[in-house]
């Protein structure tokens, strides 16, 4: 007689796409703060050859007016060159790379994650916005 085998549980496995995704968070100048620390979008794109150069913008809930200036150069359109360069420039808009989390089973979700934390973390701890 043989012993029943239970079922083993599936090991995640990376999606292939998932090594072409890239992240990054928007953001603007905090008045309290002083800095351009408050996150406001996640922007997504697929990097990967033939991938759908669409790209997904996740906002954060009621920050609408804050946002615009991201609006303003997403509108412009995004690619590789015109992300150096946001990365290099300082001042009142902001953009930092995030890491594509576990688990994310396409492109928007994995912004959508990103968010998440943003909301339950990041968010929370930033000061009141003041003189906004």
């Amino acid at each position: 007689m043989s012993t029943p085998t239970s079922p083993q549980p599936e090991t995640p496995k990376e999606r292939p796409a998932a090594a072409a995704w890239q992240l990054w968070i928007l953001m603007v100048w905090h008045p309290a703060v002083g800095m351009a620390v408050d996150p406001v979008a996640v922007l997504a794109l697929d990097t990967a050859e033939g991938a759908d150069p669409a790209q997904h913008t996740v906002w954060v809930p009621l920050v609408y007016d804050e946002a615009n200036p991201w609006r303003e150069r997403l509108s412009e359109g995004v690619g590789p060159e015109r992300i150096a360069r946001w990365e290099t420039e300082a001042g009142a808009c902001q953009i930092a790379s995030a890491a594509v989390p576990e688990g994310a089973a396409d492109l928007r979700h994995a912004a959508e994650l990103v968010l998440d934390e943003l909301l339950g973390e990041v968010i929370p701890a930033l000061p009141p916005r003041t003189g906004a």
